[in-house]
């Protein structure tokens, strides 16, 4: 049964009587008001029914009968908003559990950190250079990325820009799939230029001749087209992050008596703010979507108990995805132990890895980077461990792009520190290139290996 929050016992707002880590500091506040009271009338991003169908597929994927494959950018730009990169994301996407599917032999659920990532939590609350310190940028959504005291001033009309560029992108996705460009009839129009030159364009080749013969011999034999052949659902994620935005599209749905956030269908809380008693965690108790908690290094058994008991306390099949993130050193210390304290709980829960963000390191140059054969030997971990513990690791989590950046070294290709500056463009996180995530895809489907 689905959780039910009374609509007299919960409000979107009732965060803002707990404390709230990682939020900006508005000086206006009257203004932030008539921002987020703006965009409270402005139509939803997204809809209950597409928010409902997600969290079955996740139910799916808890019970191993499907593997979620979440990835996009670290941190969305608006300036990024182009037809031209939006395109690129979704054919990353699309390729990548194409040769899941193939490997693995189940449903891949496509899920985009895409159309709302727009926030960033940040160590510290301000940021030295040269001797002057101004205030931490968190994302466009928040303020602007330029070293100036106006700049890193938090904006509240920025909100309404996200909003904006967050419909723009999901609309625009909308009417591709609508389109046919997912049609597994033609996965030519999803090609990127890595395969005129990757290592693993022959397999991906292959594998895509394979998928077409054996599709086009089932449909003569039938004489009829599959029509789940012809589209590809793709969802949208983002890290609930800014509360004010979150809020602000927030609605009860008489109909299904449920509080729904329709900014995205898949929201996550990152360890920075899962406080028991934080303000996150009061938001997230009260919506309906699934909800994604990351853990890590230093969540203990009482806290993930907690959470667990505070965010899925009907046990709700679907709702509550565990996205860990240990790095490749430290995940087999930690794992089993948090593993073992939710099976405790007796509460379903989607295991996912990210191996991303424990894996984050600096050149000695200062640069942010992650090293590929550590993200690969974090996956690799990660699959061992659930495996040893008799539960099953259903989904990835990746920070990657479609575009042929150098900001993780490594991969088919072997880039070295030295080629980082050659095309690094992340604000905040390294991210892997479409190469390396293709790579990547094709370890987890079992069809690569060293």
């Amino acid at each position: 049964m689905t959780r039910t929050v009374p609509k007299n016992e919960w409000h979107p707002a009732s965060w803002q009587r707990f404390p709230a880590s990682q939020q900006a500091s508005y000086p206006d506040k009257a203004e932030l008001d008539r921002v987020v009271a703006d965009l409270s009338r402005l139509p939803p991003i997204t809809t209950s029914w597409e928010v409902d169908d997600l969290k079955e597929q996740i139910a799916k994927a808890q019970r191993g009968d499907a593997f979620v494959l979440q990835g996009g950018d670290c941190a969305e730009t608006f300036d990024e908003c182009t037809s031209e990169n939006i395109v690129d994301k979704l054919k990353i996407l699309l390729q990548m559990s194409l040769v899941m599917i193939y490997g693995l032999k189940k449903p891949v659920v496509r899920v985009g950190r895409m159309a709302g990532q727009y926030a960033k939590p940040r160590s510290a609350d301000t940021e030295t250079r040269d001797g002057k310190t101004l205030p931490s940028f968190r994302g466009d959504l928040v303020n602007r990325s330029g070293f100036t005291p106006d700049e890193r001033i938090p904006d509240p009309w920025m909100i309404l820009r996200g909003y904006e560029r967050a419909a723009l992108t999901l609309n625009f996705v909308r009417s591709l799939i609508d389109g046919g460009f997912a049609d597994l009839h033609h996965p030519e129009n999803w090609d990127l230029n890595w395969v005129g030159h990757s290592q693993a364009a022959e397999e991906y080749h292959s594998i895509v001749s394979s998928i077409s013969n054996s599709l086009d011999f089932l449909e003569t034999v039938s004489g009829r087209q599959f029509h789940r052949t012809q589209r590809a659902d793709i969802y949208a994620a983002h890290e609930g992050l800014h509360l004010h935005y979150e809020q602000a599209q927030t609605r009860y749905l008489d109909r299904r008596a449920h509080w729904y956030n329709l900014t995205t269908h898949f929201p996550w809380v990152g360890m920075r703010t899962a406080e028991l008693d934080g303000a996150h965690v009061e938001y997230f108790r009260g919506i309906a979507n699934p909800v994604g908690v990351k853990v890590g290094p230093g969540m203990t058994r009482e806290w993930i108990q907690g959470l667990i008991s505070v965010l899925n306390p009907n046990n709700e099949p679907g709702r509550l995805t565990l996205i860990h993130r240990y790095g490749a050193k430290s995940i087999d210390e930690h794992l089993p132990a948090l593993i073992a304290a939710v099976k405790e709980t007796g509460s379903p829960v989607l295991w996912i890895c990210d191996p991303m963000h424990g894996n984050t390191e600096s050149t000695a140059d200062g640069t942010k980077t992650r090293r590929f054969d550590n993200v690969v030997s974090e996956l690799e971990a990660a699959f061992r461990v659930h495996e040893n513990m008799g539960t099953y690791l259903g989904g990835v989590h990746l920070e990657l792009t479609g575009e042929n950046v150098t900001e993780c070294t490594g991969g088919a290709r072997g880039l070295t520190d030295g080629d980082l500056a050659r095309a690094y463009k992340s604000t905040v996180d390294p991210r892997l290139n479409y190469e390396q995530a293709m790579e990547i895809a094709m370890r987890i489907g079992g069809l690569k290996r060293q």
